[in-house]
Parts: structure tokens; sequence; C-alpha cells
């Protein structure tokens, strides 16, 4: 019988969390597109939302589970007697791996996991992911680290994003999640976006921002260090390599200095602004006059102050992304920009407040659901604190952690200084890892889960704004979801995780999420399924967070005043120290048809046909010095794969940029362990780089 619906869903990409409707026919996805009274995609989609749906029934789906023969050979003496007699009569799936009926499979994996606590003891096991799936499966993990392993050692892919953004909102206003929804941009007078290239990363994000613009309801300003399409619509301020706490120091210069912050506000609200203000005021690097001392950026002390005073004196929202983020100062530079809400009170009321674009689907979730070593459910103190992932790696290359499960990261790709990365791997037991292909990581893999993608399974998203939205499934499909191949183990070793189906799971997570999801149920949010609802939800939900107080003890912000520290580009360019030839200052980004490691996006054919390799952006002034359209980028830590360059206008003289959604580039081998000196964040968004450039004999 032939059979055709449409199933409104979410969208299983970046952190805008789109509602979606698709049209299927005979359990296949035909067409994906927004209703026009879409709450979040006002009827448009971006090209992933429209055309990224191919990976679902792609012909290289894991749709069984496998063991690599290696692992098997390894451990056949010390095996259990009915797993070695099973492990005899497995089926071969190709050179290296066997296929294995799930109930081996989960059994082996139970049965090596308590042979390496016992062995080694229960540091030595870690869980690595959780923002790519729902919230059960998020809260499962955590769950199934902390009580099944007793490890404390959980983390989640936020850390190599915006785990900084976290850290700073926390510290200053005591929660780190955006505080307004997005359609507050047109309720805004100004805007400001900052290391954020929002039409690529975050297009329904930016086509309010534009229609904003055009309306003339709202002025917008662009901070980066490349021209990029958004600046078209607005001011842009392009600045050097590290500039963002510098800059931002010196916009509240200008609104200290000149007098514009709102009294009552930081009176009402607030700890430590005299301080502040003082430190501030004696700085010098903050008096925006500084920039005359930075060759080719001079203009920026006359253009910084235009900013602040804008910011100051309108109804202003402030969005942000890991050009924020993946620094050296990261966490400072998002205090910065909560003191200049707190100073000018653009915060707790519509049209203003402070927006972190998140990028993953569901990165927000997992931190809400405790998938981080430093938080537990709802940001509660776990009773034992782990260590991050670049920790972990280190523990990993000593010989202390033997094992880990990673759900959904591909951690041999996207994560900073790669070589370092593969000699822990590679120093490990233990790797069972759940995906949905064949990526970097399941290859070290030793036991591989295929699960259900977020097309074939109900669940719950937590988008950038704090919005909930509960997907269903678009197709049948008879593999697990990832909490299940979780339960399934977990029931081999203790027998204690009974729940029959995700609503099960659910129930338990907004309760252990209490403060933000206990009025979330799977009824009220099928209820709302296209619009969502923004936690903390109890009868209703919350659009717009610190309206009357922030959710601190005492309800106050506090000052966390950090001084710029004089490093990298700028100190040379203020030295008038000279640059050598093949020195570069490099940042990283995202083109709008991939997403971070491909593992969907290259899977679809009218995504991958458009990008399917990563190419390196120069300046145009810089043709002669580079010397050619292909090149390797080198630091002490490692190389890239040979690269092509494209010259163009948007770059300044002297730096480039490049994507990273290619493992075959390479780009994340050639950066090192400097990272966020609060929480471990890598400094992806600038570095300083070798070129060597690639002669072709024509």
């Amino acid at each position: 019988m032939h059979h055709s619906s449409d199933i409104n869903s979410v969208c299983t990409y970046c952190g805008t969390g789109c509602d979606i409707t698709a049209q299927v026919e005979d359990n296949k996805i035909i067409k994906i597109y927004a209703q026009n009274d879409g709450y979040v995609s006002q009827g448009k989609l971006c090209i992933k939302g429209a055309q990224g749906f191919g990976f679902v029934d792609s012909p290289q789906r894991i749709r069984n589970s496998r063991v690599k023969k290696a692992f098997i050979e390894k451990n056949m003496e010390e095996l259990p007697r009915e797993l070695k007699a099973r492990a005899k009569t497995l089926k071969e799936f190709d050179e290296f791996y066997y296929e294995a009926p799930y109930e081996f499979a989960t059994s082996l994996a139970a049965w090596k996991l308590m042979d390496i606590k016992e062995k080694y003891g229960r540091h030595a096991f870690c869980g690595m992911g959780g923002a790519r799936t729902s919230c059960e499966s998020s809260y499962m993990f955590q769950k199934f680290v902390r009580e099944a392993m007793d490890s404390p050692h959980v983390d989640n892919c936020a850390r190599v994003c915006h785990s900084p953004s976290l850290k700073g909102m926390r510290t200053t206003i005591g929660e780190g999640a955006a505080t307004n929804p997005f359609d507050d941009i047109f309720q805004t007078e100004n805007i400001i976006v900052m290391g954020s290239n929002t039409t690529e990363a975050h297009p329904i994000v930016a086509n309010r921002i534009i229609k904003a613009v055009r309306d003339k309801t709202a002025t917008l300003t662009v901070i980066d260090v490349r021209q990029i399409q958004l600046s078209k619509f607005g001011e842009q301020l392009i600045i050097p390599y590290e500039a963002n706490l510098l800059v931002l120091n010196m916009m509240a210069y200008v609104i200290l200095s000149e007098n514009l912050y709102n009294k009552e506000f930081i009176d009402e609200r607030s700890h430590g602004f005299e301080e502040y203000k003082n430190s501030i005021l004696n700085d010098p690097f903050a008096n925006p006059q500084y920039m005359k001392n930075i060759e080719g950026y001079e203009s920026l002390a006359e253009q910084i102050p235009l900013v602040a005073r804008a910011y100051a004196t309108k109804k202003s929202m402030f969005f942000w992304g890991l050009g924020i983020t993946e620094h050296l100062d990261g966490s400072y530079a998002v205090m910065a920009i909560t003191h200049l809400a707190m100073l000018t009170g653009n915060i707790g009321k519509t049209g203003t407040g402070l927006m972190p674009l998140r990028g993953q689907n569901n990165v927000q979730g997992a931190c809400d659901t405790g998938c981080l070593p430093y938080f537990g459910p709802d940001y509660t103190t776990p009773k034992e604190i782990g260590l991050m992932t670049p920790q972990l790696i280190e523990e990993m290359i000593v010989g202390n952690v033997k094992a880990m499960y990673v759900m959904g990261e591909d951690i041999a790709h996207i994560h900073p200084n790669q070589n370092k990365v593969h000699k822990g791997l590679e120093n490990l037991e233990l790797i069972i890892s759940n995906e949905l292909f064949m990526n970097e990581i399941t290859k070290m893999a030793d036991i591989i889960f295929g699960v259900k993608s977020a097309y074939e399974k109900t669940g719950v998203y937590v988008n950038a704004m704090r919005r909930l939205h509960l997907s269903q499934p678009l197709v049948d499909c008879d593999m697990p979801d990832d909490w299940e191949v979780l339960r399934d183990i977990e029931n081999k070793i203790n027998g204690e995780f009974n729940y029959k189906d995700s609503e099960d799971v659910w129930n338990e997570t907004k309760e252990a999420v209490g403060s933000r999801f206990s009025g979330a149920t799977y009824h009220k949010l099928s209820k709302n399924r296209n619009r969502g609802m923004l936690w903390p939800i109890k009868k209703e939900d919350t659009p717009i967070l610190h309206v009357d107080g922030f959710r601190t003890n005492d309800g106050k912000g506090t000052f966390h005043y950090h001084q710029y520290q004089l490093r990298e580009q700028i100190k040379k360019l203020v030295n008038k120290e000279e640059f050598a030839s093949n020195e570069f200052y490099l940042t990283t980004g995202r083109t709008i048809v991939q997403y971070n490691n491909a593992a969907q996006t290259k899977r679809c054919e009218p995504l991958n046909s458009k990008y399917d390799k990563d190419v390196v952006l120069a300046s145009i002034e810089d043709k002669d010095r580079i010397g050619s359209n292909e090149i390797i980028m080198r630091t002490q830590y490692g190389e890239t794969a040979i690269l092509p360059v494209k010259f163009v206008k948007t770059i300044k003289p002297g730096t480039l940029f490049t994507t990273f959604h290619h493992a075959a580039s390479k780009v994340n081998y050639i950066f090192g362990d400097e990272a966020d000196e609060l929480i471990m964040t890598a400094k992806f968004k600038s570095i300083r780089v070798e070129i060597e450039p690639i002669c072709n004999a024509s």
C-alpha cells in the first residue's frame, strides 16, 4: 500500500532549532520544508535544513553493531565461556570488523567495561559526547558514566565551543543561556554581532537581523577579524586577531567616561561597580585612543566610541559566536559582554539581552542535563568533579584512562592538537562508539553501535535560546536509540536502568533538571510542538530571563574586571616588529552547506557537491607574497594537508581564514593545547602559522 504523510519535527543541524515538516512516502523522506507559520523558521529553512536529509537512508549508514577483529583476538583468552563460544561464530563485515549481533555487542561491552574497572579502577573510564542527540540520551549518558561506571569523567563538545559562554555568564549573572527569544530582534533598536558568521552558521537568525535592518527598525554593527556577508547590512569593525577583550573593555570605558551608564539599574541589580569602574578608567588598554598604535587598525579609535554610544543609548541586543569563545581569554570576553549589558540595563526586558549563538542542535540540552565534568543535571555540583577533555587526553597518554565511550562526537577530528589526541586514543584498551557513519573516531573504535538519527526517533532538543522542542520520528527504523544502547549495557552490569520508552527517560530527566524542565511533560510539549517552550518551564514557559533579578543567590549580578593581555598580532603591530614573509594569522569557521565534521552533510549530494573540500581564503593583496594557489599550513604541532587558496577582498593582509569540515584537510592538527585559561576551550580562532606554497609544474 502506498503511504504518504506530512510529519512535524525539529531540524537536526544548528542551535537555531527550526521547526520542520517532512513529506514522507513509503518510509522515505521526499522533502523537508517549513510551515508558513513556523515559530522559529518563519517559513524559511537554510539549505542544510531543506536539503540535508539524504544521510538518513544513505548506503553508508551504520545499520548494525560491529566489533573490531583485533579486539576479539586480543581478548579471546580472557573472554567468559559463553562469549568466547559466540565470538567464534561472528560473521565478517570487512577487513577490520566483524558484524556482531546487538545482544552480543552489548554483552561484550558490559564485560570489557567491568574488566577495565576491576583492573584499573573506576577513574579509568570516561564518556564523551551528547550534544548531537536528544536530552533523553544525554541525560542517560551522564547517568551511565556516573552511576553505572561510578566515574566522574563525562564531557561534551561544548568543551570546544561555548563552555566559556557558560563560565562567563554564570560568573557574572548566574545563568549561561541566551536571555531572549530570537523574535526580539524585531523589537530591538540596535544589534551587535561579534565573532559570529551568522548568515553561514545560523542563517535563520541572520534572516531576522537582515529583515530588521531593511525595515529600519534596528541598526546593526558587525565586529569581526574579516568582512563577512552580514557586514553588508550594517557598520563593520574589522579588528586585529585576539582583540575581543580589548574592544569590549574600550566600549565600557566610553560608556563610563561619558556617563552613559544606567545608574539606577546598576545600584539595584549589581555588586562591585565602583571597583570595576575605577579599574576600567585606569586601564591603559581600555582607552580607545590606544588603537592609534596599531598599524592598519587606527580607525577603530573613532569607530569604537560610536558603537558604545549606540549600545548604551538604544535598546540593544548582543549576539556572539565562537569568534568570542575560542581564545585564551574567551571566558573573560564573555564577562566583558555581560558587563556592557549590566552597565546599560540592556537585559531583562524585550528587545535587549545576551545571545550566545550555540552550534549544535542540543548543546544547550547536553549541558542542562549534566554532560559536563563539573555540573550534574540542572547545573548542580556532582558528588565528584571529573576532568575536562584535554585533561583526559593527558591521562590517556600517561596510561591512567583506559576506556572511553563516545556518543556522536568525532573527537579524532574536531578537537585540537590531533597528533596528541591520536596518541592518547591509541593507548586505550576499549573505545565504544554510537554513530551514524564511520568517521575518524569510529575507525578507532573496538565496539560500534549503529543508532537512530534525529529523524528516526522521539526526543527533546533544546535550541540556542532555551527552547524545548519535542521531535518525532519522520521514518521508522529498527536500530536502537542512544539511550537504549546505554540501558542495555547497564542492564548487564547492574540492572538498574528500567526504562521502556523515551517518555520514561524524559520523565526522570525533567525531574533531575527540575528548576528548568519540571513542567515540560511530553503532553505539554506535543501540544506546543511547533512553538516549542522556553525554560524555565513550570505551568508556563519563560521567554525572557532576568526580568526581576539575575539567577544568582541574591538576584544581583557581579562585575569581574579582567585586563587585556598584550600578545600575538597586536603586540607585533604595536612594537612594529617584522612579520616573516611566510608568517600569517589564521582563523577558522564554517560554510553554510557543511556542518561541523560533515558526518551528515557530506552524505547529502546537494550539499557536498557545493563544498567538497576545505578552502583557505587569503587577501588579494597577499597574492604575490603567497605565490601559489595551493599551500600547506604548519605550526610546531603539525601540518595541514595541501589546501587550495582563494584570494579575496574580504580578508585583511597578513591573515587567513579556513573551514575545518573535512577530516582529510587535517586543519585541527596545527592547533596546540593553548586554550581558555578557565575552562580549556581551544584557541581555534587565532593561530600563527607558517605557510609553504606548493608550486605546480605547469
